[in-house]
């Protein structure tokens, strides 16, 4: 009887034993995880299928007088434009040139979360922290 018993808890505790390792599996740091192990975000994009949409709109109604900043002659150089991305730091140069979002243009966006701003520069539409200068998101009118 004593032997039944002591198998029967063996089996419970061995159970019990696997059961918080497979419970434990996908909480690691691994990629897409951060030290907090909350899932990386990194491809959240502010402005949404919607947005974009009505963003490229207003590009195409506004193609013959586009103002400061998405006019043609405005667009960056090819360097400077890759330093144009999501969740990366507007760079100092760039930081002159910024204009500001045309006011039918802010009238169709989202309003931008706190301490933000909607932008232009070289020819995108950039939603900016003004505070850190990250560049939360972008949108490229010329990949139209």
């Amino acid at each position: 009887m004593k032997l039944a018993k002591w198998i029967s808890a063996a089996a419970v505790a061995v159970l019990l034993s696997s059961g918080s390792v497979a419970l434990a599996q996908g909480k690691g740091h691994g990629k897409g995880h951060d030290k907090k192990g909350n899932d990386d975000d990194q491809d959240a994009q502010f402005y949404k299928d919607h947005d974009r949409e009505v963003i490229g709109g207003w590009y195409d109604e506004h193609r013959d007088q586009l103002p400061p900043g998405l006019a043609k002659k405005d667009r960056l150089p090819p360097g400077l434009e890759k330093q144009l991305v999501r969740r990366g730091t507007l760079p100092p140069g760039l930081q002159k040139r910024l204009q500001p979002c045309p006011e039918d243009l802010e009238r169709r966006l989202p309003p931008p979360p706190p301490d933000c701003a909607h932008v232009v520069i070289g020819g995108h539409l950039v939603l900016l922290n003004r505070r850190t200068n990250v560049i939360v998101d972008i949108f490229h009118f010329e990949s139209r």
